[in-house]
């Protein structure tokens, strides 16, 4: 047999918290004596077919979006992990700010000024904040477009 190939996707889907027994009932399907109760969601695909997915599972694999087509600045926010933002000074004018997301992927980014007198690493750490958050942005709008429309391959 071939040995298999590793993948990563991105699909997008509707979804609300559904617990294992109440899917069964959903779906008209009775229950086996290997079922056991837990906490879940109903799946529902872009072609319809509906599953059911574990709380655990589904809460690894998908990110809720405020609004269905678009990426808001809620959205964006929440992807940033705020307890994992550190914030320091670097020499006498340089802020220095390292961003988390919720994923563990790690943005950093850097702001100076001219003069040491004029520092304000509050106003540093807002100009970081804002590029950092614009990527962000321009990240999700990317796995959302591939969500939505999949892979065109020539």
């Amino acid at each position: 047999m071939d040995e298999l190939q590793t993948f990563i996707g991105v699909k997008m889907i509707e979804a609300r918290p559904m617990n294992y027994f109440r899917f069964k009932d959903y779906k008209k399907q009775s229950l086996g004596p290997e079922d056991k109760d837990q906490p879940g969601y109903l799946v529902r695909y872009p072609d319809g077919y509906e599953s059911w997915s574990p709380k655990d599972v589904f809460e690894a694999a998908y990110f809720p979006l405020e609004q269905k087509d678009s990426i808001s600045e809620l959205d964006v926010e929440f992807f940033l992990d705020v307890l994992k933002t550190r914030v320091e000074t670097l020499g006498e004018k340089t802020t220095i700010l390292k961003a988390e997301t919720i994923t563990g992927f790690t943005y950093v980014e850097g702001s100076s000024c001219v003069d040491p007198k004029n520092y304000n690493k509050e106003l540093g750490a807002k100009i970081c904040h804002n590029r950092v958050r614009d990527q962000v942005w321009e990240h999700l709008g990317f796995v959302l477009q591939w969500a939505k429309n999949g892979l065109h391959r020539g």
